[in-house]
């Protein structure tokens, strides 16, 4: 016990000797200690009662604050896509503060999906991406842009390249298309808890062939593929002078793993789940359903019933078409549910979601296929677009403020599931170990400093008003506190290993002390139990013990 308290003594004493007293990583409104603010500014931590709240920091750091030291950690190996415009400028100023401070990112592999580069390349560029993609198995992505007939004509195109996620998903084997709100704690959003959802990554309207025709006949003939008999799947009379026509599918052998990544998401966060179609009126529809029901029903009912999960839907897997989907979707504020509905409906829907829950800057959107091996490969990337207003703000001079939340999810999330495919790869190698666990130090305390900032009042102008933050200098001020952060979570130099030999108070001396009455003197001091005092603490408890150093007295 008395090493122990030595140990925690010198910790004390080192700590409180720094030029800058650490601030703890607690969430403001969990723990009344922590004080982020810079000496001589308030230290009150609580959730600002407005987001237009004065700014407590300077973005201007010490310097000893804001450069890391150190080698950097060989990150691991992803597929990089970088699409344009605002987005492209503020993912590339993050790189540049939060990531390549941290990480040696020479293993990443860049294509450039901007349309001048898919223009120039004829799309070769994404073939070589979607190839990248599935070889790595990690993928991040910018926002890029699908030119309009318009775009065509001020871009100078040779054609009108179409989006290039059709190409990714069938080239990754997609499966669903996860979409799930992000929460900060301590700031009222549109949800009050999470809400899930996959969207059928691939079929629909989004791969339809289609033409415009006159009066005639319109046939859609099957073919089968092991030499049966072809018939008429649909035949039809066009009496109109103008029509349009058009034709699709739904593949549907990748929803039972549909199902099982929806529904063990669920359970992970503690969502009931609902399966969402039109199937009263599109009867094509009931097969989406039967096959997630009795996927559910045989593999995961009984868990859910014994986790309480289903209280809220009658004890079983509720259908909910998808009328009455958007409905919810609107009452159900307090969250904590989860869907899954067809690519197009999947769409629309989770664009409502956004919505309610302020903006599409605060939604994922990843990307889930299975490769070759059986290994999962994720594409993940923000679910809004190159944000083209802010960008001719940009090009004009005028200040802006890009809200990065969403850009800087889908990167952490890229990152985290490299890491895992090289763990799981290498999973005696001590060096993708350690890599691995700072990956996943990395990406929590990121959070952390980004999620303060925004509780700091200290955000972008869509959070705070017209007092946020640029995109400029938020980016600096969470580099500045995530820094702050990694820098206290590591030693200066590595404490002693304190022996008992090396007390200054003999073995047969130190029998005569009261162990116990230590213990409780110590746990007197250690208010929020956590087997450590701080420098305040520490203070105090010498001071009322009478041994606290004086200052000596002025002469004269």
């Amino acid at each position: 016990m008395s090493s122990s308290i030595r140990i925690l003594t010198s910790r004390c004493v080192a700590s409180a000797g720094r030029r800058h007293l650490a601030a703890t990583l607690s969430r403001p409104a969990a723990s009344p200690r922590l004080g982020l603010a810079s000496p001589g500014t308030a230290s009150s931590i609580g959730v600002p009662s407005s987001f237009a709240a004065a700014r407590l920091q300077s973005t201007t750091a010490a310097p000893e604050d804001a450069v890391p030291t150190g080698p950097k950690v060989k990150a691991p190996a992803l597929v990089y896509i970088s699409g344009e415009e605002m987005t492209h400028y503020a993912t590339q100023l993050l790189l540049k503060e939060w990531i390549e401070p941290h990480f040696d990112t020479s293993s990443w592999e860049t294509y450039d999906l901007s349309c001048k580069s898919r223009d120039e390349t004829s799309d070769q560029v994404l073939h070589d991406a979607v190839e990248a993609g599935k070889r790595v198995g990690a993928i991040f992505k910018e926002p890029t842009i699908t030119p309009s007939a318009v775009q065509v004509q001020e871009m100078g195109l040779k054609q009108a390249w179409g989006s290039p996620n059709g190409a990714m998903r069938k080239g990754w084997n997609g499966i669903t298309i996860s979409r799930d709100t992000i929460h900060i704690e301590g700031i009222e959003l549109g949800y009050k808890n999470q809400v899930l959802f996959e969207r059928h990554a691939v079929g629909g309207e989004y791969g339809a062939g289609w033409d415009e025709v006159g009066q005639g006949t319109l046939l859609t003939t099957y073919i089968p593929q092991d030499g049966g008999a072809p018939f008429v799947v649909d035949k039809r009379d066009l009496t109109d002078k103008h029509n349009v026509c058009v034709v699709y599918h739904n593949p549907y052998d990748n929803v039972r793993e549909l199902a099982k990544i929806f529904f063990e998401r669920c359970l992970e966060h503690q969502v009931t789940p609902y399966i969402v179609t039109k199937k009263t009126v599109f009867k094509w529809q009931e097969g989406f359903w039967a096959t997630m029901k009795k996927v559910f029903d045989d593999k995961y009912k009984d868990e859910f019933l014994k986790q309480g999960l289903l209280d809220r839907s009658g004890g079983d897997l509720q259908h909910l078409i998808s009328d009455a989907a958007t409905m919810q979707l609107i009452r159900w504020t307090d969250g904590g549910f989860g869907m899954a509905a067809h690519n197009y409906d999947g769409d629309m829907l989770t664009d409502q979601i956004a919505q309610v829950h302020r903006s599409p800057g605060f939604i994922t959107s990843n990307l889930v296929g299975r490769n070759d091996d059986g290994s999962y490969i994720k594409e993940f990337e923000a679910s809004h677009g190159t944000v083209t207003d802010l960008w001719l703000d940009h090009l004009a001079g005028k200040e802006t403020s890009l809200n990065p939340l969403g850009l800087v999810e889908a990167l952490l999330g890229a990152m985290s599931h490299a890491a895992r495919l090289e763990l799981d790869e290498k999973p005696n190698d001590k060096n993708v170990q350690e890599m691995h666990a700072f990956v996943d130090n990395f990406q929590s305390t990121l959070r952390t400093a980004l999620h303060n900032t925004f509780r700091y009042g200290q955000g972008t102008r869509d959070m705070c008003g017209p007092t946020g933050f640029t995109t400029e200098d938020f980016i600096a001020k969470v580099a500045w506190r995530l820094n702050r952060y990694l820098a206290q979570q590591v030693e200066e130099q590595a404490p002693p290993e304190l022996k008992e030999g090396d007390l200054a108070v003999p073995k047969e001396k130190l029998a005569e002390f009261d162990q116990k009455a230590i213990l409780k003197l110590f746990e007197k001091y250690d208010k929020d139990g956590s087997g450590k005092i701080d420098f305040k603490e520490f203070s105090k408890m010498l001071m009322k013990m009478g041994v606290a150093p004086k200052k000596a007295p002025k002469e004269g």
